[in-house]
């Protein structure tokens, strides 16, 4: 397990690289962010990101949502991969958003994960952004990345890696740290071919120590 100072340098390092730790997917109302990461399922949030402006226009509240034919909706969403599925699950959510939470967007994880499709990650990422609580977005960056630096055990299981990181991180950056996973996943520590030459994080990374990607 990493030591404090350790992971302190971690966190602050990634503050250096990426100090607004954004969320990658665009939305203006809370639900469409619950849309949107559904929809980013075995799919790229920029390929999200060019699908949801006519989704959102052709479909502009929640109701119109709730009332959709899951067909056409999947129409509008089909470059995302797995649209039948992911199309029937916004529906289905709209409606249980509208007939059970009022409209509202629920802000518990229980209460979230009993939303059609919607499991920890989403919650997590809902919980964190929406509702400003701490939060462990273990997608598959976090997963990939927290594994080499030595934060997990390596594990691929994104709830063993979510309880991992309680143990680790500190709650109030849990939610900025898993957004910066993301953007260092893209730039620096990619999948296939990590740029460890170099890396900001070299210093306190167990694999760069031990592996030659």
């Amino acid at each position: 397990m990493k030591s404090k100072a350790a992971v302190k340098r971690i966190i602050e390092t990634l503050k250096g690289l990426y100090p607004d730790a954004l969320c990658s997917l665009q939305y203006e109302k809370d639900y469409e962010l619950l849309f949107a990461v559904r929809l980013s399922a075995q799919c790229t949030d920029a390929r999200v990101n060019q699908v949801t402006p006519a989704l959102y226009t052709r479909f502009p509240t929640l109701e119109s949502f709730a009332e959709a034919d899951p067909a056409e909706v999947g129409e509008y969403i089909h470059s995302c991969g797995f649209y039948n599925g992911k199309a029937k699950d916004i529906v289905l959510c709209a409606r249980r958003l509208l007939e059970d939470f009022g409209g509202k967007v629920p802000g518990t994880m229980e209460e979230l994960t009993s939303l059609p499709g919607v499991g920890r990650k989403t919650a997590n990422l809902i919980l964190g952004d929406v509702y400003k609580q701490p939060a462990y977005v273990c997608d598959t960056h976090c997963i990939r990345i927290t594994g080499r630096l030595g934060l997990t055990n390596g594990s691929k299981d994104p709830v063993q890696v979510e309880r991992q990181l309680r143990e680790v991180l500190p709650p109030k950056e849990s939610s900025d740290f898993c957004h910066r996973m993301v953007l260092f996943g893209r730039d620096v520590c990619t999948a296939r071919s990590p740029k460890c030459g170099g890396c900001p994080l070299e210093k306190d990374c167990a694999s760069a120590k031990t592996f030659k990607f």
